[in-house]
């Protein structure tokens, strides 16, 4: 039997690498089969560690100011070849900020833009820049910003951070922007096709999952609209209604018009690195899972790439998660065998997040014993 084994992680608990060693552990109680293992991610928490595993290269810490202001732990990636990984969730991630500290209007992409300047440092001319897990919904200003974009009021002084602060714009300076971004190209690993502004834009879709009260929402959507207007003044163009500029509270939107970056999915990227089709073509089962497993999955999320090419060659394909949300079972439809959570027992999520090893490598020897 030939077994491959290809999870997201579980956010907040375990990192991919982590998930695949528990199901390998499960997995060994019952058969001695042939494991391959790939961590996978789709753009948001675990990107660089995933690119890094399949790809070589190293991993760059370094410090930047976080969603708050304040200044963080963060990294990046360069792969063999000099390619920047970037996962904003690293800078500018919810993760770092408390749940009573939420509030998009305050919240910066700043370093996003300081972690770039690094890369660029480092000698980094290609970027992969993954969009997931943003606290942010200032439309990239703060990036800009960083890599030397003056953001102007009206007394020619630059706006303080935070898409709340976005109506007091009056113009955008780019001549001391970092002319290295010139020289380099950006792709936006997101699956994310929301515009910037309007019902279906970054701030009444995502604002509320990162503080935003229905008040707050109307006033993020109105001040993304007004830096739309200006950076549309500033560069001669209009990109707010381009698919994916709604991305990480707009961050995308910048990330497009300043930079010309292109919008790929992030699990596309990840299994094209992975040579995922053809380890799938040669294996009996694969088993990938996530955190959480709901309707949203299906949009594109690491277990839903996966299944599209497993149903391609007729494999079964396992999804064993942390949890199984509303609308889970709409990825029968594109190809899943099973699903399945993790937890045995009613226990709360603290609990299964603390003993998250234990309850996969257990659920996994359960499932791969209908197979032997």
């Amino acid at each position: 039997m030939r077994i491959l084994v290809a999870p997201d992680s579980y956010k907040g608990s375990l990192s991919s690498k982590e998930v695949i060693e528990a199901m390998t552990e499960g997995i060994r109680r019952v058969v001695d089969a042939e494991i391959i293992k790939v961590p996978i991610a789709d753009g948001g928490e675990g990107t660089v560690d995933a690119l890094i595993s399949l790809s070589g290269g190293k991993i760059v810490e370094t410090e930047v100011i976080g969603p708050l202001g304040n200044t963080v732990k963060s990294f990046f990636g360069i792969l063999d070849g000099g390619t920047a990984v970037i996962e904003i969730a690293a800078s500018s991630g919810l993760n770092l900020v408390p749940d009573d500290m939420r509030n998009p209007l305050v919240t910066t992409t700043y370093g996003v833009g300081q972690l770039i300047k690094k890369a660029l440092d480092e000698g980094c001319r290609r970027f992969i820049v993954g969009l997931g897990g943003s606290a942010t919904n200032d439309g990239g200003a703060g990036m800009v910003q960083a890599l030397g974009a003056k953001l102007l009021d009206e007394d020619g002084k630059d706006i303080p951070y935070g898409g709340g602060n976005l109506s007091r714009l009056k113009e955008i300076d780019i001549d001391g922007l970092d002319k290295r971004i010139y020289e380099s190209s950006f792709m936006v690993a997101s699956d994310v096709t929301n515009p910037l502004c309007g019902k279906n834009g970054a701030s009444y879709i995502y604002g509320p999952q990162k503080g935003a009260t229905p008040e707050i929402v109307n006033i993020l959507d109105k001040n993304l609209y007004h830096y739309a207007k200006i950076v549309e003044k500033t560069i001669g163009k209009d990109f707010k209604n381009v698919p994916g500029a709604g991305a990480a509270g707009g961050l995308g939107f910048s990330l497009i018009a300043f930079f010309n970056a292109k919008v790929r999915s992030g699990i596309e990227i990840v299994m094209d690195a992975a040579n995922m089709e053809e380890k799938i073509k040669s294996c009996d089962i694969v088993i990938t899972g996530e955190g959480n497993t709901d309707f949203q999955t299906a949009f594109g999320k690491a277990p839903a790439g996966i299944a599209k090419i497993v149903q391609r060659y007729g494999k079964k394909v396992i999804i064993l998660s942390g949890g199984l949300g509303s609308g889970y079972k709409e990825l029968y439809k594109i190809g899943v065998t099973a699903m399945f959570s993790i937890v045995d027992r009613p226990m709360t999520i603290d609990e299964a997040v603390h003993d998250a090893k234990r309850l996969i490598s257990d659920r996994m020897e359960d499932i791969i014993r209908l197979f032997v």
